[in-house]
């Protein structure tokens, strides 16, 4: 089971704070550090000192670390072209040496682009579809030869489909709750299919209609990684877990039955019953960024016990 580090940036946080996180993440043996996407804050938070940019933080990021896996839950499909962002998701990667991995949606939240002057189109699924097909197929394009697309919402004429990015294949996850267009969009440009704070029965429905869809469409369903995104909230004590829930404005039964909260022993065995449905992956929602202690209590409690 790996484990990663998921961050909220939007909610209110520096590059530094973020930089200081992921060097954290890399030190104490976490297999990834990823970020959301967003450009406004959510809830009742002030957001201060105001948004940072996603593939700008994870380029700075690739420069100051050298192990850990870097990426976004989700990139918004709304927020760039295409072909801009297949640009500046290899150049990323080729910035870390190849660690770069993309996840991809179609972008919700309407006020952060009204906010941002950013369109928020009607039909976004169809976007994101388009969006996959062209990202996946300039990065797959070979060196000297041209790419074409000619879709419903993006045109792209003799594109010399470059740069390339350090990996071979930069991986794609794809997630959501969508019972139908989401398994079918996982099955074909997927490598990992991760299911955003969804319960453990949850977890095992969506998992199965993704692996349905792999094999209609011709794929191994276990070709791709299956995964959950979980706030985590976790104390050596059951006063601890209380300070870190106020901390993040939350209610420890609801953690607890939304999330992964409680002592060490709690978080292993909540986990252990998402492995069993198959997940491979949890990315730790942490919302308090400056209480690094959290995180060595995980990696020093948590992570020993699950292989």
């Amino acid at each position: 089971m790996d484990l990663r580090i998921f961050t909220e940036p939007q909610q209110g946080a520096t590059y530094d704070t973020l930089l200081t996180v992921a060097k954290a993440t890399e030190e104490l043996g976490f297999d990834a550090f990823f970020r959301s996407d967003h450009y406004l804050k959510m809830g009742d938070v002030d957001g201060l000192p105001g948004p940072t940019d996603a593939w700008i933080t994870l380029a700075g990021l690739a420069r100051e670390t050298k192990r850990i896996r870097l990426g976004t839950l989700m990139t918004a499909a709304t927020f760039r072209l295409p072909g801009v962002l297949a640009i500046q998701v290899a150049q990323v990667d080729q910035m870390s040496g190849g660690r770069v991995e993309l996840g991809l949606g179609a972008g919700w939240f309407e006020q952060e682009h009204t906010a941002y002057g950013i369109p928020f189109p009607k039909e976004k699924f169809g976007r994101l579809e388009e969006q996959l097909e062209i990202v996946t197929g300039l990065w797959q394009t070979k060196t000297g030869e041209t790419f074409d697309f000619h879709g419903r919402y993006y045109d792209l004429t003799e594109s010399p489909a470059l740069p390339k990015p350090a990996q071979e294949k930069i991986p794609v996850l794809i997630g959501g709750h969508g019972a139908t267009r989401t398994p079918r969009l996982a099955a074909r440009y997927a490598d990992e299919f991760n299911l955003p704070f969804g319960s453990i029965e949850d977890s095992e429905r969506q998992f199965a209609r993704v692996r349905a869809a792999a094999e209609e469409a011709g794929r191994p369903a276990d070709a791709l990684v299956y995964s959950n995104a979980l706030v985590v909230c976790v104390g050596r004590d059951d006063a601890e877990v209380a300070r870190r829930a106020a901390a993040i404005g939350r209610e420890v039964d609801e953690l607890r039955t939304n999330g992964l909260a409680g002592s060490p022993a709690e978080v292993v065995e909540k986990i252990g019953r998402y492995q069993e449905v198959g997940s491979q992956r949890i990315y730790l929602q942490v919302l308090d960024l400056h209480d690094l202690d959290h995180l060595e209590l995980i990696a020093s409690e948590i992570m020993p016990q699950l292989g």
